[in-house]
């Protein structure tokens, strides 16, 4: 395995001033990227990648707390599968950390996780699937983020937009029945929305998306076309986006992060 340093390959930016929290979504690929006998282990790298991020808010997908075969796989590989699951494990010193299982495979599982700076209330998981060949969950952690309880949730949709429609509207309902009206709130995540159909659903939600001056393309990683990774926000304001570009940031997952600098509105 090759040991590669996203921090010599971009910078992220400075923070836009005091008062500014920089949050980061990102789809992992479960830490390993490739097939068959070129199967590689890239967990390691995306630990340095987390923290070249330097996030107050981390929003992962694709998150496993074990796998079986992937666990003896990569056992024989110089750095190994860690013992820990993938959160933990990604988690700079000195956050705190919320995982939940969305899928369970016959030798493992993944879900959605959240790295926070700041720390954090009780743990809420709410299942959105819509079929049963696509096991889909929203991750719900309160952050207490200066004097402000700021609501996050962590979101992967489906391939089909018929059933990220569906989805959309569970979030409404869990929104409407779980976060105060007043409250700010981030949702963020994969949307997997290739024809940019959601931002209208996402609006009537009053959640509007951060995107800069322009969405940013994030999938795939080496040459991103599609904004399928989205932070979408209540109560704040939107300073910046920046999406890392580089070998070592294409080479560790089939998505880009994406990295937004909000600030209360």
């Amino acid at each position: 395995m090759t040991r590669l340093n996203p921090m010599q390959s971009t910078q992220m930016p400075p923070y836009t001033g005091y008062g500014a929290m920089r949050v980061a979504t990102y789809n992992i690929h479960k830490g390993v990227r490739g097939l068959g006998p070129g199967k590689r282990l890239e967990i390691h790298n995306l630990g340095l990648a987390v923290e070249a991020l330097d996030a107050d808010l981390v929003f992962l997908q694709e998150v496993r707390l074990f796998h079986k075969g992937e666990a003896r796989r990569f056992d024989r590989t110089s750095f190994g599968w860690p013992a820990q699951g993938q959160a933990e494990y990604l988690a700079p010193e000195g956050y705190d950390v919320a995982y939940r299982t969305n899928a369970v495979t016959r030798q493992g599982e993944h879900g959605n996780a959240l790295l926070s700076r700041w720390p954090m209330g009780d743990v809420g998981h709410h299942d959105v699937s819509d079929h049963r060949f696509e096991q889909r969950g929203l991750l719900h952690v309160p952050v207490q983020w200066q004097d402000t309880t700021v609501h996050t949730v962590v979101a992967h949709l489906g391939l089909i937009h018929s059933s990220r429609v569906r989805q959309i509207q569970r979030l409404a309902e869990y929104i409407e029945a779980n976060v105060p009206a007043s409250a700010p709130l981030i949702v963020a995540g994969d949307f997997n929305d290739l024809g940019e159909r959601l931002d209208a659903s996402m609006r009537r939600l009053r959640l509007a998306r951060a995107v800069g001056t322009r969405a940013m393309p994030t999938f795939p990683s080496r040459v991103p076309v599609f904004s399928l990774d989205r932070i979408y926000t209540r109560a704040l304001r939107c300073c910046s986006t920046h999406v890392p570009r580089g070998t070592a940031w294409a080479r560790m997952s089939d998505h880009l992060p994406l990295v937004a600098e909000l600030e209360p509105a």
